[in-house]
C-alpha cells in the first residue's frame, strides 16, 4: 500500500461553463411552459426512490467537451445515494446517509467523508435531499427549450461550488441538469431510463472496499 496517494475529485464535482446563461436568447418565456418548479417540487414530493442512466460531459468556457463519462445511480431519501462511473472513468460515489465513499478505481483509493461536508449543494446532494428547496435555492422559472420545461437553481450558500444549476423536464420525468461554475465550466448530465420509486435494495447504499485499496477516513 502507497504511503503518499494522490485524491483526484470525483467527477460530479467538476462543473461549468457561463455563456448557457444566456437564457434571455436562449429560452422562450416561462409562460409558454408549465411551471418547472411545480415539476420540481413534484419529484421532491412524490419521489422517494430514483434511478437512471446517465451520460455526463465537462464543457470548457468555449462548450468544447474536455471530459465524457457515463453510468448508472440510485437515490433513496434522505441522503442515500450511488453513483458509479463506469471505465474508462471508473469511480464509485456511495451514501449511507451518514457517510460518502469516493472510490476512485485507478488510483486505487477510497475516501470517506461525513455527508455534509462531503460533496457541498451538489446533484448528488440535491436530488438525494428533502424538504423546501426554496430555502436553499433561489428558483427561477427559464421557459421551454428543446421541448424541456427548464428551471434554474441559484445556492443561497456562498460556498456552494458552482454558481447555478439548470434542471429540464420532460413532462415530469427529470432529463438534464447543468451545474455552472464560476470558471466557464459546465458539466450537463443527461437522464435516460429514469424510474421513480422503484423498489431498491438497502446493499445498493453500501461499498465493499477490496483489501489492497487504500482507504483515507476523515470522518474520524
Amino acid at each position: 500500500m502507497p504511503e503518499a496517494t494522490v485524491e483526484r475529485s470525483p467527477a460530479l464535482l467538476r462543473p461549468g461553463l457561463a455563456a448557457l446563461l444566456m437564457a434571455a436568447t436562449f429560452f422562450t418565456p416561462a409562460s409558454a411552459a408549465a411551471a418547472a418548479a411545480d415539476r420540481l417540487a413534484r419529484f421532491f414530493s412524490e419521489v422517494e426512490t430514483f434511478s437512471a442512466r446517465f451520460e455526463q460531459v465537462i464543457l470548457d468556457e468555449r462548450s468544447n467537451p474536455i471530459e465524457e463519462s457515463a453510468g448508472e445511480l440510485w437515490i433513496a431519501r434522505p441522503g442515500r445515494f450511488r453513483w458509479d462511473y463506469r471505465p474508462p472513468l471508473e469511480q464509485h460515489i456511495v451514501s449511507d446517509g451518514e457517510r460518502v465513499w469516493f472510490y476512485d478505481v485507478e488510483l486505487e483509493q477510497v475516501t470517506v467523508r461525513p455527508l455534509g461536508e462531503a460533496l457541498g449543494r451538489t446533484p448528488a446532494i440535491l436530488l438525494a435531499g428533502e424538504g423546501d428547496v426554496d430555502a436553499s435555492y433561489v428558483v427561477t422559472e427559464l421557459g421551454e427549450h428543446d421541448r424541456l420545461a427548464w428551471v434554474a437553481l441559484a445556492p443561497r450558500d456562498d460556498d456552494a461550488h458552482f454558481e447555478t444549476i439548470r434542471i429540464g423536464f420532460e413532462g415530469d420525468a427529470l432529463r438534464v441538469l447543468e451545474l455552472i461554475d464560476g470558471l466557464g465550466q459546465t458539466t450537463r448530465i443527461t437522464l435516460s431510463e429514469t424510474r421513480e420509486n422503484p423498489a431498491v435494495a438497502a446493499s445498493r447504499f453500501e461499498l465493499e472496499v477490496p483489501a489492497d485499496v487504500d482507504v483515507i477516513d476523515e470522518t474520524q
